[in-house]
């Protein structure tokens, strides 16, 4: 069994390389069943949450990835989730490889993000909003400029304005035009493409500030109770998903639309359906697209089987 650590998962999922490899994953599918879910019971701290994410190809590749969510981590200095990922031989159900999942994860969700704005984002798209100042917005960040040469600016927002510039800082030391954005509304009313990972709970963005022809992709909210933006700005898009199922039970920006009759689940469209061609994506210069993400374990094994099989 091989031993497969961050820095190389990192080394061997760049965009050009990744990005096809999710497109067919999404083009000709997977076994993948629902997520596992499991409160595990901390002593004197908040329950911790126990995740499992199987996927498979008959005959070819088994994976799964095993996250861990412990909110009382953040009181032991320690992150709030880890992730480890098994892949195993789809004829004999050997394990072949242990991959860093936490670096998987934030790759395969960046490039997701990105592979769904080539079918929706506008090609002439020149400025990129990113709300969020973490690991995954980082990822956001630098897979979209990498995929899109047209891009020009990156504006960085986040509840701390400190925070917000220390990102803008290390993009533009990788060579990306970037900075930090004071003012929200300003910035998502000069955006070309808003993408957005953060843990709100109430919208940020209001579908007033989105001008036509943007393109808004929603990462950050993975559960019903969590949003990033409101009815508003659903109600005036055209809706796209990462999943369907994922993303119309645990996304709570497609979750509470529906509810509330906002929103037709019927014509939310998947990640499938534009990489199959049976939706053509974005139809005019002047449509609002939004994409919800919520993850899905077919883009784990896709980016999993790539690390594998590069080595």
């Amino acid at each position: 069994m091989k031993i497969i650590d961050a820095a190389t998962v990192a080394a061997r999922l760049t965009p050009s390389r990744l990005l096809p490899a999710l497109e067919r994953m999404f083009r000709d599918g997977c076994t993948a069943p629902v997520r596992h879910h499991h409160t595990v019971a901390v002593p004197g701290a908040p329950d911790g949450v126990l995740l499992l994410m199987p996927a498979w190809r008959a005959g070819e590749y088994l994976g799964i990835k095993l996250v861990t969510v412990f909110p009382g981590n953040s009181a032991r200095g320690l992150p709030a989730v880890s992730a480890g990922y098994l892949l195993m031989d789809g004829m004999s159900g050997a394990v072949l490889a242990m991959l860093d999942g936490n670096e998987l994860t934030a790759k395969r969700t960046a490039a997701t993000s990105a592979l769904a704005a080539r079918f929706l984002a506008r090609p002439d798209a020149r400025t990129l909003v990113v709300l969020g100042t973490g690991r995954v917005s980082a990822e956001l960040a630098r897979c979209h400029a990498a995929s899109r040469p047209a891009l020009e600016r990156i504006l960085v927002w986040g509840r701390s304005a400190g925070h917000a510039a220390a990102l803008a800082a290390a993009l533009a030391r990788d060579g990306l035009t970037a900075s930090a954005a004071p003012d929200l509304e300003a910035a998502v009313r000069a955006a070309d493409i808003v993408t957005t990972a953060t843990l709100a709970v109430e919208p940020l963005i209001r579908g007033e500030w989105v001008r036509p022809g943007t393109h808004v992709d929603l990462v950050g909210g993975y559960t019903p109770s969590m949003r990033e933006a409101d009815d508003a700005l659903i109600a005036k898009a055209s809706v796209f998903a990462d999943t369907r199922a994922g993303a119309l039970k645990e996304g709570g920006d497609l979750v509470v639309p529906v509810a509330r009759g906002v929103l037709d689940e019927r014509a939310v469209v998947d990640l499938h359906g534009l990489c199959s061609h049976q939706h053509a994506g974005r139809r005019s210069a002047a449509e609002v697209t939004v994409f919800k993400s919520v993850g899905a374990a077919l883009e784990d094994l896709a980016a999993a089987i790539l690390v594998y099989e590069s080595g």
